[in-house]
Formats: structure tokens, C-alpha cells, sequence
């Protein structure tokens, strides 16, 4: 193993063994110490999986990790364990990974809009590889890093809904006075940075970004760059449903590279998928601990109104408003359970119900108008699918703590890291059979009797 991850980050499970026996094992941990502190649930063998399926749909592309995405301890482990990279936005994302033994030249400073002290934080700590897409950012760069190496965006994204004030990345009419700027700068420029998003899966829209990228190349090569390296950006989904969207995402991808940057050519491709990593790895758990009812004649009333809710809430109209025990994150998908003990009654009606989030906040509500069972005080709910852009955002509010994560892994899953890094001998069968039983997670939505609320991605 190479170190950054050992059996002592988390609590390894058999085969069989699902998310929600994990959620209740917590759950009634909680009870017997009368704590009601939400709380997330990892199943890290999803993220296993979801790597060895990359492995498999894009082999010749390496993934790093944009931090931001979730900076929870075990994930960054886990990826670090399997070889991955990391995008960083600032200083503290560049220490936070650097904390746990990440070389410098596995990390990649992403950001295109970069402090100065944020500049010389990475010029100290020896991580070269960033971005810049004007002559701004390239002045910061000579300035403050003069053994950078450097990626120019590109602005690959031809949507007309995009205002110009809002777009990052350089037009292709700059991109030769930016690389000249930067030769008489004495910056070393060593390749080309785009980002579509969710439009990466639209054929003809990538295909003309690495197009693009490709004719940037030849320009820096003209320049006398070296030019070896280019970064695709992200936008893979990460929901379990999912999984064939990311294929043709993935087939798109390699017929564009192939054709503009055939294997061989002597560049390296990378690539930062965030929510295709973490998104459905992660389920989110929180008590019920306010309630308010609002009657049904009056649909539009404010139902914060509650003078004793003073954490995260989740109102249920018309029959109640709820306020869960620590800081709601943004929400993507929810799913109910009533408690570790007991799932809800089929026989008991549902609510026409909304949920909130911390009180005193304009944008507290996570939903309106979702059908759930009625909820009483103590009772909890389960959102699905929260790994990405959760753990950030849930910081400090109201007083309320950060939620724990419990992580787990699967023993299939561990022996599948081991097997990849060729600790063990290699098994019959290949990558693609031994997704299936690596992650405890993948049963979840048919153990949980209720389905899910909102579609993937349906609240960010």
C-alpha cells in the first residue's frame, strides 16, 4: 500500500453488509448517548468502484481531484491511495493535501483567479502546475512563481447563454499574444486547461475544445514551449443511475483525443471529475427536533415562524415544521427513515411537506412541496447521494458542529486496492466484475422503503 490510507481510517465491512445497517448501527450508538448530532455516512468502496470504472472507460486519462468537491479526510486518503491527483483552488487545499504526504508535483492549482500570498504559498511548497487565461494572471504568476508551470485556459464553451463578464478562459484570438506575453515573461507555458461542465458529453462541443486546444499547441510549439500537457476539466455525473451517461461521455472523450491527440503523440491528458467521484458515496442523516404545523387553508404561509428552533430545520407543512440537530448541507437527493429502529407504516398517509434549513437564513429552505410520512420530534431523515459540494458548505452556522463522518469499506473493496497496486496476485476476473460487491451502498435504494424524492441532482 503506498501509505496514505490503513484499516484505522475506517470501519471495514463484510460483504452483504449495506448502508443502511451502517446508518442504524450509528443511530443507535446516538440513542444510547442520547445525542442527535447529524451525521454523514461513507461507504468509501463506492469511490473504489467508481475508480476502477475510469480505469476501464478512459485509460489514457488521469484524474485529479478537485478538492472543493469534498475535503473530508478519508476521501482525500482514499484517492491518494489509488493514485490519484488533486486540483486545488487555494492555500488551504494545497496544505490540506500536502498534510497527509501528497507530493507537490500531484497537485494542481487550478483556480484561475489566484491571490498573490495564495501564489507564493505553492512557490513555497514546491507545487508548479497552475493556470492563468490573461495577462493579469500571468503578470501574478511571473511575479510570484518563476518555476511555475503553466497551463493557459482556453474559453471552449461556445454557449451563447454564457456572459462574456462570466466566462473564464482565454478566446482563441488572445491565445498567441498570451503565449508571447508569457515568453517575454520567462514563464514556461507547457500546455492547454478547458472546462465544459455537463456539455463535455455533447459531441460536437468537446470535439471542437480539443480541436481548439490542440490548435494552441502549435501555436506554443511555434513559440518554442513544450507543450505536453492538457487538462479536460470535469462534468461527469456521480449518481448510480448514472453510470451509462458517463460512458458516452467517456466514448466522446476518447474519439476526440484519438483523433486530435493520438496515443503517442507525447502529451499527457488529465482530467478533474469532482461528483463523479464522491456524489453517491456519501448519505446524509439528520433528527427531527422542531415542528410546526400550518393549516392546510393557508399553503403559503411562513412556517419559520417557530420561536424555538434554533439549528437547521426542516418544516413540514401542513403538518409540521422540523429542526434538525446540526447544519443542513445542500441537498441533492433525499430519502426518509423515521428512525434506526423503525421504518414508516405504509398504512400511514403521507404530508404534503416542506424542509428547511438553518433558521435566519433567506435561502434556509432545502424543499417544498415533497410527500413524506408525518414526522414527530427525535424522528430522522436520510438523504442519499451527498457527497459532493456537502462537506464544505456545511460549516460552522448557528453554533451548530461540523457533522461526523462515519467511513466504511467493504473487504472486497480493500483487497481491490491492494490487487491494483500489485500487492496481491491478480484474480480471474477483471475490473469490471469486481465492481459489483465492492461498495455496501449500491443497496440502499432498495432497502429504504422509501424512494427518493427528488431526481439526482435535483437541489444544489
Amino acid at each position: 500500500m503506498n501509505g496514505y490510507l490503513n484499516e484505522s481510517n475506517f470501519m471495514m465491512v463484510e460483504e452483504g453488509f449495506t448502508t443502511r445497517d451502517l446508518l442504524e448501527n450509528v443511530l443507535v450508538e446516538l440513542c444510547q448517548t442520547s445525542d442527535q448530532q447529524a451525521f454523514f455516512v461513507a461507504d468509501l468502496g463506492d469511490i473504489v468502484k467508481k475508480h476502477l470504472r475510469f480505469l476501464k472507460a478512459l485509460p489514457r486519462v488521469k484524474p485529479y481531484f478537485p478538492v472543493k468537491c469534498n475535503s473530508s479526510g478519508g476521501v482525500i486518503r482514499l484517492l491518494a491511495e489509488l493514485g490519484a491527483g488533486f486540483a486545488c483552488a487555494n492555500k488551504a487545499e494545497i496544505a490540506e493535501v500536502q498534510s497527509i504526504g501528497v507530493p507537490a508535483d500531484k497537485i494542481f492549482y487550478s483556480s484561475p483567479c489566484k491571490q498573490v500570498a495564495h501564489i507564493r504559498y505553492a512557490a513555497s511548497h514546491g507545487v508548479q502546475l497552475m493556470t492563468f487565461d490573461n495577462e493579469v494572471e500571468l503578470g501574478k504568476v511571473a511575479r510570484s512563481h518563476p518555476h511555475a508551470r503553466m497551463l493557459l485556459g482556453i474559453a471552449a464553451d461556445p454557449s451563447p447563454s454564457a456572459h462574456p463578464s462570466m466566462m473564464f478562459g482565454a478566446t482563441l484570438k488572445s491565445c498567441r499574444r498570451l503565449l508571447e506575453s508569457a515568453k517575454e515573461q520567462a514563464v514556461e507555458v507547457v500546455g492547454v486547461s478547458f472546462h465544459l461542465g455537463s456539455r463535455s458529453m455533447e459531441t460536437q462541443v468537446f470535439a471542437q475544445a480539443v480541436a481548439e486546444a490542440q490548435l494552441v499547441f502549435d501555436m506554443g510549439t511555434e513559440l518554442g514551449y513544450r507543450m505536453h500537457l492538457l487538462d479536460i476539466g470535469g462534468g461527469f455525473p456521480g449518481t448510480e443511475d448514472t453510470r451509462a451517461q458517463f460512458e458516452e461521455i467517456a466514448a466522446v472523450m476518447n474519439s476526440a483525443l484519438d483523433t486530435y491527440f493520438p496515443e503517442g503523440c507525447g502529451v499527457e491528458i488529465i482530467v478533474r471529475p469532482g461528483r463523479y467521484y464522491v456524489t453517491s458515496a456519501f448519505t446524509f442523516a439528520a433528527s427531527i427536533a422542531a415542528k410546526e404545523e400550518v393549516p392546510v387553508e393557508q399553503p403559503g404561509s411562513d412556517a419559520r415562524g417557530a420561536s424555538s428552533i434554533t439549528s437547521a430545520m426542516a418544516s413540514m407543512a401542513p403538518s409540521a415544521a422540523s429542526c434538525l440537530t446540526a447544519p443542513a448541507p445542500s441537498l441533492c437527493c433525499t430519502s426518509c427513515a423515521i428512525s434506526p429502529l423503525q421504518k414508516p407504516c405504509p398504512e400511514h398517509p403521507s404530508c404534503s411537506s416542506s424542509l428547511w434549513g438553518p433558521p435566519g437564513h433567506a435561502e434556509d429552505q432545502i424543499a417544498d412541496g415533497v410527500e413524506l410520512p408525518e414526522l414527530q420530534d427525535g424522528d430522522w431523515l436520510i438523504f442519499q447521494d451527498m457527497g459532493a459540494y456537502t462537506i464544505v458548505t456545511s460549516s460552522l452556522c448557528g453554533g451548530c458542529p461540523q457533522p461526523h463522518i462515519a467511513y466504511a469499506m467493504s473487504r472486497p473493496a480493500w483487497k481491490a486496492i491492494q490487487l491494483l497496486q500489485g500487492k496481491l496476485p491478480p484474480a480471474e476476473d477483471d475490473h469490471e466484475s469486481a465492481c459489483t460487491p465492492l461498495s455496501c451502498g449500491w443497496e440502499m435504494v432498495e432497502t429504504l422503503c422509501v424512494t427518493p424524492v427528488f431526481p439526482p441532482a435535483g437541489i444544489i
